[in-house]
């Protein structure tokens, strides 16, 4: 008996599923609205430029510049659609304050702009000599007479100076939160409980609240998680493929095993664009120019509008 109820709901929880994937197959979100974050911020820096000779820029600054910029650009584009950041001026926020920004204001894309870095090798060169005084150690006679005698004398030592080589590689990156953090973003989306919105393609929709604790609930959560992987996914392909259409080096879309939470804890698609190297002197001063900033917003703007039309106007197969 207990055999056939259980079957019997699995039948019924499929059955559910299938309806609710299809309902997503023939209907397509409008994008309204989109969460820009300048990583870091007031006491925390981020990355700096510590190589020799370097701008000594911050991350945090780097960020908000071309945050700025992208923000204006996104609304230039889009006037349509609400363009939201996570901060405007040198503030922290922790990364919970940033998803919660961004959840409460029904993000439908989470732009997350950062620097990258790596760790820095030590490098020394001579810069002079100096001359310093040794002693020389001699016993002189036998038994309780022994006595030691020190005799000084001078030796030229050479002079170092060490200092931070910079780092050979460059260009930009883009993130997606890793599919083995998938439970976070679950979570992201339980969070939402009763202001969890359904892509119906109405403008008002008829659905109850979704009860996340039920089968059915579970189902639409995992439905989610897999779509905005995919969506994530689709956006930062075409991020990378703006970036290489400008001639800048472009590394891909990648899966990072940490330090992304934001990523995970946004009820939305999301990306995190590493956009260059700070301790390249390369990046670092295309990073900080006006010409840089404005290309990278340009570049990302152009591969949401792309995104927009993409999940807007998606090409029908036969």
């Amino acid at each position: 008996m207990h055999n056939k109820k259980g079957l019997l709901k699995l039948s019924i929880c499929c059955l559910f599923s299938f309806f609710v994937i299809n309902a997503f197959a023939q209907t397509h979100k409008k994008l309204k609205t989109i969460i820009v974050d300048a990583g870091h911020g007031g006491t925390d820096g981020g990355a700096t430029g510590q190589y020799e000779n370097s701008l000594r820029s911050k991350e945090k600054d780097v960020t908000l510049a071309i945050s700025k910029k992208l923000i204006a650009e996104l609304k230039k584009q889009m006037p349509d659609v609400n363009v939201v950041p996570t901060r405007t001026t040198d503030i922290y926020q922790h990364p919970k304050e940033k998803a919660r920004i961004a959840n409460e204001n029904k993000g439908d894309l989470f732009l997350c702009i950062h620097a990258d870095s790596g760790p820095l090798k030590t490098g020394r060169r001579q810069v002079g000599t100096r001359t310093v005084t040794k002693h020389k150690i001699t016993y002189i006679g036998k038994g309780k007479k022994r006595k030691k005698k020190s005799t000084p004398y001078q030796v030229t030592e050479p002079v170092y100076e060490y200092y931070k080589i910079p780092l050979t590689i460059n260009g930009t990156s883009v993130y997606i939160f890793g599919a083995h953090k998938t439970s976070d973003k679950l979570k992201a989306i339980k969070d939402q409980g009763a202001d969890f919105e359904i892509e119906t393609g109405e403008a008002d929709s008829s659905y109850d609240p979704i009860d996340f604790s039920s089968p059915e609930g579970r189902m639409i959560a995992n439905i989610y998680a897999k779509m905005y992987q995919e969506k994530s996914d689709k956006l930062a392909l075409l991020v990378n493929e703006e970036v290489e259409k400008t001639g800048r080096v472009a590394l891909g879309v990648n899966q990072r095993q940490t330090g992304i939470w934001v990523l995970q804890a946004t009820n939305m698609p999301a990306i995190l664009v590493e956009t260059g190297y700070i301790n390249n002197p390369e990046d670092e001063r295309y990073l900080n120019s006006d010409k840089g900033q404005q290309e990278l917003a340009e570049v990302m703007t152009k591969a949401v509008l792309r995104y927009r039309q993409q999940i807007e106007n998606p090409v029908k197969t036969k």
